[in-house]
């Protein structure tokens, strides 16, 4: 931008009747930081200046003059305008010169085009000068060397030529020659003076010699080619050519073919000879060369063959594959046992794969040297490899994990598979033959497709996932074996005296014992999964389940645990990882459908539910209020309810996620998880209700032994009637209640809204009870003193419990029960404006079925009482009093 300075005003020492305008030149508008915005606003802030300094200062508002604006901005225009012609001007000039210099260099283009035109055709000349077709006069000494050196090329081009015709000439000589000798002498005798010379040339010369032979044969001797199967039938007298002849119209006709094919054998071993000494000597060319000619011969299959099978690597490892798997036992019994971490690869495996991955490493740079079609030999080395070295060493780590148990077949196939999938990837990141470039793609899909191969077998349908339901299927049967006889037990338990004679505890054992007994002395376990899964069961051999008298089932084996239940979730997750490592992706839905399946038969339906029938039959059995609650069974709920949310957590996060490739499944799983969580759900609500029920039926029983004299107190005893805090009764019901709220408080989850729901619903029921208790008892003045104190420690006790803030807070349903203390105790005075505040705050509200009323409870606050007309009134009949004339009046007003 031009500094301001460029843009000048008058001078303030000249002084002028009107303004000088601010000016300026091109330069002001060439540089790059001109913007016009700041150039306006130079403008203005001249012209304002201006304004100021010709009207002073000035006290008040003034009027805006644009005036001077508007004639410095003119100024400005006019100025712009003559700028603007000026620059046309100059503009005009330049383009004329940009046209003379276009102009000027046209020109010199075109005589630049001239001279390399000339200087093309003087190079020309030249050339022909130099290959001695010009016929100019008087060459020189070096256009005469120079047709000299171009008619030597040429000579030297024609010899080799020459030379060329020559070899195929000899060639074709000697080819007509071994014809001629095959043909009507049977025998090959050059060839196989060739053949003989020693030489590695001469072999591969006689090869392809042959090869001629045989396709002149088939052209010139089809009869050969037709009877391939005749015998000689002719004199034996014809030396060489006894074995390849035929009888035709009484003349012997020789068998071209087999005398040719039989050199071609002949020569075929003496090349696969070459090539093993060659091989063994490391003379890659010489390698090289036969395999290049016995690849005409059938494709190099038996280079190939000669190549693979006598490699050191599978003579070395002939013994050490086939030998017996060994290994640590203790190391076998770890890999069965669901609790350890799973072990790496079967050593000798690991030992073999390793040094897989070192020789085909080696072997790749030997192949590419030795053989031209390098990618095909190593192609069959690989399969011969994967499918015989590793193919059968991992078949016999499997069958011997097999016969450990199911869950270190799992194990060790899972080892396997990763162990050999990381060399697979090794081998392509190191190359091959393309070391150090990227393998190639035919090599890549080889060894993809061995890895596949390998572990087809074990995959084939739902084979897999079908033992990774029966392993944990398995394991989840012994770990809740107690658990599953003791409810079995509980479930089949006489219910009278004379049944309970006839069949004993033991008895009720046998058949969930015997069931157990037969499956673990099945084939499909191995003593080492036998031996593993009572281990699981808690039992220590299986004599354990032989000897009745051994098995003592407590208490605890009948209640969920959470360390069990995370222990069967561990297990799952470990299948689940397996699963997603080993089977093909797009069965993954399905498997995870089926260990879901799996999980909320035996955990949901088996452990969870179970529990909670069995803390539901307790409940329901202390509703009839014999004895007092024993709600022991909670501690259960609150563990059945965490394995739950567990379970649901694991579904959720683990196994429903993995299923999103199919909708379809997905929601299948969602609505199983869905219906097994409103049975669980179900299920504990109705718990609560039953403790609810169960709690209210035993505090009535309580409140019905009250006794009559309770709140009739004689008038020698109010001296110590007034001593007491609380009536026998309501000291009971406390101590009930309390007991009810500890138990509930610490045995069920404190988080969500049932604890406070179940609490409220025991509150107001406890209220109820207690408000329809105190309408049978007759009250005297003593005993009034009484119902309040008891009133005041029900309702201290409730409101001190986390209930709804509505039920205990202020003017909430239990301040009735204060209220209805203080009907007792006050006088008619006081319980007449009572009644009257009562009845007018009745009449202002809508609707008042149930009247309120207002009054002063113990504490002497004002609260909304809740009671009805009615209610009021059966309290105040049960005064002592209430046959007075003025307690009758206030009847009256009710």
């Amino acid at each position: 931008m031009p500094d301001s300075a460029s843009i000048t005003s008058i001078n303030p020492t000249s002084r002028s009747v009107f303004p000088q305008g601010p000016s300026f030149t091109l330069e002001d508008f060439s540089s790059r930081d001109f913007i016009v915005k700041e150039f306006i606003e130079a403008l203005s802030d001249s012209a304002i200046s201006n304004r100021r300094s010709t009207l002073g200062p000035t006290t008040g508002n003034q009027l805006f003059d644009p005036k001077p604006l508007i004639r410095t901005l003119e100024h400005a225009q006019r100025r712009l305008a003559e700028l603007s012609g000026d620059l046309e001007i100059k503009e005009n000039e330049l383009s004329a010169a940009v046209r003379r210099a276009e102009a000027q260099h046209s020109q010199n283009i075109n005589t630049l085009g001239r001279k390399l035109k000339q200087t093309i055709e003087s190079f020309q000349q030249l050339d022909t000068s130099l290959n001695g077709t010009g016929a100019g006069p008087g060459p020189t000494g070096s256009e005469l060397s120079g047709s000299t050196g171009n008619m030597a090329v040429e000579t030297g081009r024609k010899l080799e030529e020459l030379d060329r015709q020559r070899r195929r000439a000899l060639d074709a000589h000697f080819l007509l020659e071994c014809w001629d000798s095959v043909s009507n002498r049977g025998e090959l005798t050059l060839l196989e003076n060739l053949r003989r010379s020693g030489t590695g040339e001469a072999k591969v010369r006689s090869a392809q010699i042959a090869r001629q032979l045989l396709r002149i044969s088939q052209r010139l001797d089809q009869k050969s080619w037709n009877n391939s199967g005749g015998k000689n039938n002719g004199a034996s007298g014809h030396g060489a050519a006894e074995e390849g002849t035929v009888e035709e119209t009484g003349l012997t006709r020789l068998n071209t073919r087999e005398i040719i094919e039989k050199f071609s054998e002949t020569l075929e071993k003496d090349l696969l000879k070459q090539f093993d000494d060659f091989y063994r000597k490391a003379n890659f060319e010489g390698m090289k060369d036969c395999a290049t000619v016995l690849q005409d011969f059938n494709g190099g299959s038996s280079v190939i063959a000669l190549f693979v099978n006598q490699h050191q690597f599978f003579i070395d490892r002939s013994q050490l594959v086939t030998e017996e798997v060994g290994g640590d036992l203790e190391a076998w019994e770890q890999l069965a046992d669901p609790d350890s971490e799973p072990l790496k690869v079967e050593p000798s495996l690991q030992s073999l794969i390793d040094e897989v991955k070192v020789v085909v490493q080696e072997e790749s740079a030997i192949i590419k040297r030795a053989f031209p079609y390098y990618e095909q030999v190593l192609g069959k080395f690989l399969q011969r490899v994967f499918q015989q070295s590793i193919q059968q060493r991992l078949e016999m780590v499997l069958e011997k994990a097999n016969s450990i148990s199911s869950l270190a077949f799992l194990r060790s196939l899972q080892s396997s598979r990763s162990y050999i999938g990381a060399l697979v990837e090794d081998l392509k990141a190191h190359g091959l033959t393309e070391h150090p470039d990227t393998i190639s793609a035919q090599t890549a899909l080889i060894l993809d497709q061995q890895l596949e191969d390998l572990f087809v077998p074990y995959f084939v349908g739902s084979s897999y996932i079908e033992r990774e339901k029966k392993t944990l299927e398995e394991l989840y049967t012994s770990l809740l074996f107690k658990f599953t006889t003791f409810h079995a037990r509980r479930k089949k338990a006489a219910t009278t005296f004379m049944a309970s004679l006839s069949k004993s505890g033991t008895e009720l054992l046998s058949s969930a014992r015997d069931a157990y007994i037969n499956r673990l002395e099945s084939s499909d376990f191995s003593p080492t999964q036998r031996r593993m899964l009572l281990q699981v069961a808690g039992l220590r051999d299986a004599n354990d389940l032989l000897r009745r008298t051994e098995i003592k089932l407590t208490e605890e084996d009948g209640l969920p645990s959470i360390s069990h239940a995370k222990r069967m979730l561990k297990w799952l997750a470990e299948g689940v990882s397996r699963g997603l490592e080993l089977s093909v992706s797009s069965e993954t839905p399905k498997d995870m459908l089926a260990l879901l399946t799996l999980l909320l038969s035996i955990m949901g339906e088996g452990y969870i539910e179970v529990c909670l029938d069995a803390a539901l039959e307790t409940a329901t059995s202390q509703e009839l209020g014999k004895t007092e609650p024993d709600f022991a069974y909670l501690p259960a709920v609150r563990s059945a309810i965490g394995i739950a949310n567990l379970m649901v957590m694991c579904i959720n996060t683990l196994l429903i996620p993995l299923a999103t490739g199919s909708i379809t499944v997905r929601r299948e799983m969602e609505k199983k998880t869905n219906l097994t969580t409103m049975r669980i759900e179900e299920k504990v609500n109705t718990i609560e209700q039953k403790i609810i029920d169960a709690s209210l039926v035993w505090i009535n029983k309580l409140l019905s032994g009250q006794r009559k004299n309770d709140f009739r107190p004689k008038e020698g005893d109010n001296a110590a009637w007034l001593e007491k805090l609380q009536t026998p009764t309501c000291s009971s019901i406390c101590t009930f209640l309390s007991r009810v709220h500890n138990m509930t408080a610490t045995s069920l989850p404190p988080g969500g809204s049932n604890l406070r729901q179940l609490l409220t619903e025991i509150a107001m029921g406890t209220r109820s009870l207690l408000l329809e208790h105190f309408k049978r008892f007759a009250v005297n003045g003593p005993g009034g003193l009484m119902v309040t104190k008891d009133m005041t420690q029900y309702t201290d006790l409730l409101k001190s419990w986390d209930i709804d803030e509505q039920v205990k807070g202020p003017g909430g349903a239990l301040d009735v029960l204060l209220e209805v203390g203080s009907l007792f105790v006050v006088g008619s005075e006081a319980l007449r404006e009572r009644v009257w505040s009562g009845a007018a705050s009745s009449s202002s509200r809508p609707g008042n079925n149930t009247g309120t009323s207002s009054g002063r409870g113990a504490g002497g606050g004002q609260v909304e009482a809740g009671l009805s007309v009615q209610e009021v009134r059966a309290y105040v009949s049960r005064r002592e009093d209430s046959n007075t004339a003025a307690m009758q009046n206030v009847l009256s007003v009710l």
